[in-house]
């Protein structure tokens, strides 16, 4: 039997390294293929950020790429807030399959409400700036290409 697999420390995995798949390499091991999407999500993003600050606000890759860092929080965070809402007999099921459905690594406690509120704030806040940012830069290039369709 493999060791438990706690709750709590597991949303906070989630809220604070979730976009590196630190939850999942957690609860499923490295061989976690849905784990590697996420920080491969994440580096692009960055690599987006990176162009940004290099090329300007103008470069078009950017606009795609962002956006991967955002959902890839965003994701991470919405994970996060299922985790941390789930009842200590399902959470049990789910990842601690050996043990009694009552066993306390599926419990909640103060840490884990702590870790949903900062959840809830951190998977808002990525995915709104990433859909602002994405249809900000969509417009903007349908005005730029509609001038220069009327000139």
């Amino acid at each position: 039997m493999s060791r438990p697999r706690n709750k709590t420390l597991t949303v906070w995995l989630a809220v604070l390294g979730g976009s590196m798949g630190l939850h999942r390499f957690y609860l499923r091991g490295l061989s976690d293929w849905i784990g590697w999407l996420h920080p491969i999500a994440a580096a692009l993003g960055w690599w987006g950020v990176e162009r940004v600050q290099t090329l300007g606000q103008d470069d078009r890759l950017s606009w795609v790429l962002i956006p991967f860092l955002g959902a890839s929080i965003a994701v991470a965070c919405l994970a996060a807030i299922v985790y941390a809402l789930s009842d200590r007999a399902k959470w049990n099921a789910w990842f601690n399959p050996g043990l009694d459905s009552e066993s306390a690594a599926g419990g909640t406690n103060w840490l884990t409400i702590g870790a949903l509120v900062l959840a809830l704030l951190v998977g808002t806040i990525a995915f709104m700036g990433s859909l602002a940012f994405g249809i900000q830069h969509y417009f903007e290039y349908q005005i730029e290409e509609a001038k220069k369709i009327s000139q």
